[in-house]
């Protein structure tokens, strides 16, 4: 089957952004779709409440690796309330589109990212609460 992809998603899968892996990272976390086998990881480093670095490792189509560069470069410099309200929606229009059979490969980005965020809360043992 052949997708239309926009100029976007291609560029991100050509050229991903915030590859690899940090090794001491804050936290990591790795989801996987049963939809199409897709597996990503996401590594975060935080500081004050504040994305400060985050990479991914992907295996997966075109899509999955555009999704997973479009969302770490969304939120380095975010703090964690603003990442965990990103949206598959907002990976998707960022993207300039996606073929809706596709739209998978958005949300499995997006989960990735809220683990990688409550693993991140969980180890800091509340102090990240959103609270405060």
């Amino acid at each position: 089957m052949v997708y239309r992809y926009t100029e976007k998603v291609i560029e991100h899968f050509r050229n991903p952004h915030n590859t690899g892996k940090i090794e001491d990272a804050d936290a990591v976390a790795t989801e996987g779709s049963m939809a199409c086998g897709d597996v990503m990881t996401i590594y975060i480093k935080e500081k004050d409440g504040v994305i400060e670095d985050i990479k991914f490792e992907s295996y997966g189509c075109a899509a999955n690796i555009a999704t997973a560069s479009m969302v770490t470069d969304i939120v380095k410099g975010k703090s964690l309330e603003e990442a965990e309200k990103l949206s598959w929606k907002d990976i998707v229009e960022e993207l300039g589109g996606l073929p809706a059979i596709k739209y998978h490969c958005s949300n499995l980005a997006v989960d990735t990212l809220h683990s990688a965020i409550r693993t991140l809360r969980e180890k800091k043992g509340g102090k990240l609460s959103k609270e405060g």
